[in-house]
């Protein structure tokens, strides 16, 4: 099901956005080699995702740095989830292998001007 929200009226903001930092899993992790599985390794799927997640303000954090706790948090996660901090590497014939390398995912702190309430009712 999908939910289309109308369309807002014009809205202006400033975005501060930090430079790009890796965020490792906290404890070591297992180096290895995974090669993917065909349904995964096909050419349809070889493009990258960007997101962009939004957090309330939640009054029971009030003196609290959030970006800390969320890549504090991301950080013990790759520690269960290691393959995600590694990288692709393509092997003969252009199949994808992933390398356990525990070098870590891309996290980027961005602060905006504007409040979530300010975006409409999605």
């Amino acid at each position: 099901m999908s939910i289309i929200a109308p369309s807002p009226t014009s809205l202006a903001f400033t975005v501060r956005r930090c430079e790009p930092e890796l965020v490792a899993p906290t404890k070591p992790t297992p180096h290895e080699f995974k090669q993917l599985s065909d349904l995964d390794d096909q050419d349809c799927f070889r493009f990258q995702i960007q997101l962009i997640q939004f957090y309330r303000c939640d009054p029971s954090m009030h003196g609290k740095d959030p970006v800390k706790i969320i890549r504090e948090a991301l950080a013990q996660a790759l520690v269960f989830y290691h393959p995600y901090a590694g990288r692709l590497r393509k092997g003969p014939g252009r199949k994808l292998i992933l390398e356990c390398t525990g070098e870590g995912v891309i996290f980027i702190e961005a602060d905006a001007d504007v409040t979530l309430e300010q975006f409409g009712d999605a």
